[in-house]
């Protein structure tokens, strides 16, 4: 059974820094043969997704949501992902979830916009005070 755990999220102030991980156990291989992201959801809004790292390469994908502040990288050894987020704004208070699937380039990138990755942790809270 795939288990998403995440850790890392804390109240910080704007322009602050902070870097969420996730642990994932239960794969039938690495995290690099899965295509991984995260996602964020504000109470009331719709779950959008921030930043996507697909399997077997280090290509990445951010909606504008996660451009230019967000790096999303993962240790294949440890079999872990991460997300340094820099800059941060209140607009980025969030719980902040991992997610994975084990799924091709193309499926994995229509399932990430339509927010329909297989597998989901619990998530991490993230505040950002101004």
């Amino acid at each position: 059974q795939v288990q998403l755990v995440e850790s890392g999220g804390g109240s910080v102030q704007t322009g602050g820094s902070l870097t969420l991980s996730c642990a994932a156990s239960g794969l039938t291989d690495s995290v690099n043969s899965y295509c991984m992201a995260w996602f964020r959801q504000v109470p009331g809004k719709e779950r959008e997704g921030v930043a996507i790292i697909y399997a077997g390469s280090d290509r990445v994908y951010y909606p504008i949501s996660g451009q230019f502040r967000f790096t999303i990288s993962r240790d294949n050894a440890k079999n872990t992902l991460s997300l340094r987020m820099n800059n941060l704004r209140p607009e980025d208070t969030g719980m902040y979830y991992c997610a994975a699937e084990r799924k091709s380039l193309y499926d994995c990138y229509s399932d990430f916009l339509q927010h329909e990755l297989d597998y989901w942790g619990q998530g991490t809270q993230v505040t950002v005070s101004s």
